[in-house]
């Protein structure tokens, strides 16, 4: 503003509009949020195809909150599913892959209760509700599919692939901890298997080997784990467009000796999530 504008804002004056131009945003969006039930489910046979399926994904992070320390912040994104060129994830042959657009992010400093009917308004706004085919796409965090199951029960719930071949990780080392060759080609072959949807066999060889504490992640997330199945179907089996935000969220909130007051801290995550999502204008002109 000084160099281009020929005028002077100091700081404190930035600060001071930002928070009171923070709680007029958020006041808007928690109108919104509260003209909308997670009840209001649209029946499946009520449904619109629309051009692009549609998805989810949902993850926490942390900011330090004044006399509190660190708290988890939960965020939710959705998004089109488009397609793009990229790599085949076993054979790294060129492959034309589902890919996040249009992303659209919420985020709640709180709990569970705190963050549903934001990411339910959210869902809502963007058409997720009236979609075809919906899917979502998250780590195995056990609250993530409670809320997932209560939001959106007809949408296909995806364990991300990353998260999943980490897991693999593990379990191979484990199977050979002291034989590095033979745990890489375990690995390998068990990647495979884990892609084309024949976890059974996984499960099968680390309960033989007597690892039921590994065993028990991919009984419990089987059924989300047919990767080749949701590949087909034009699923996103990767979570990193949740990832992304909650790195755009912490470069904003999480600098240097960054210390948040509540109120303030959760004023900055609404004007953050609309500057990420391309929503800002719309949220203003709401506002103003």
């Amino acid at each position: 503003m000084k160099r281009v504008g020929g005028r002077t804002i100091s700081t404190t004056n930035i600060w001071r509009e930002t928070q009171q131009r923070g709680a007029r945003l958020q006041a808007v969006l928690e109108q919104k949020r509260a003209a909308l039930r997670p009840e209001q489910i649209v029946p499946t046979n009520a449904r619109q195809d629309h051009h692009h399926p549609k998805g989810v994904s949902i993850d926490g992070g942390m900011v330090h909150v004044r006399g509190e320390g660190w708290k988890e912040f939960k965020t939710g994104v959705v998004y089109d599913i488009g397609v793009r060129p990229g790599q085949d994830v076993l054979t790294g042959e060129p492959d034309d892959l589902p890919c996040a657009e249009h992303s659209h992010y919420t985020a709640i400093l709180g709990d569970v209760t705190c963050f549903a009917p934001a990411m339910w308004e959210l869902a809502a706004a963007h058409d997720l509700l009236s979609a075809a085919q919906t899917s979502v796409t998250a780590d195995g965090a056990e609250w993530i599919w409670n809320l997932s199951t209560d939001l959106f029960p007809d949408s296909v719930q995806i364990v991300d692939w990353y998260h999943a071949t980490q897991h693999l990780a593990q379990a191979a080392q484990a199977l050979f901890p002291e034989a590095e060759p033979q745990a890489t080609t375990w690995y390998r072959q068990a990647r495979d298997l884990l892609f084309r949807g024949q976890v059974w066999r996984i499960i099968q060889t680390l309960h033989q080997a007597e690892l039921p504490g590994l065993a028990h992640y991919f009984e419990q997330h089987q059924r989300r784990m047919f990767y080749h199945q949701f590949r087909e179907e034009g699923r996103l089996i990767g979570s990193g467009s949740v990832e992304s935000g909650i790195k755009q969220f912490k470069a904003r909130l999480c600098g240097p000796g960054m210390r948040w007051s509540r109120p303030r801290v959760q004023r900055m995550m609404v004007i953050r999530s609309a500057v990420m999502s391309d929503d800002f204008e719309a949220l203003w002109a709401a506002a103003a």
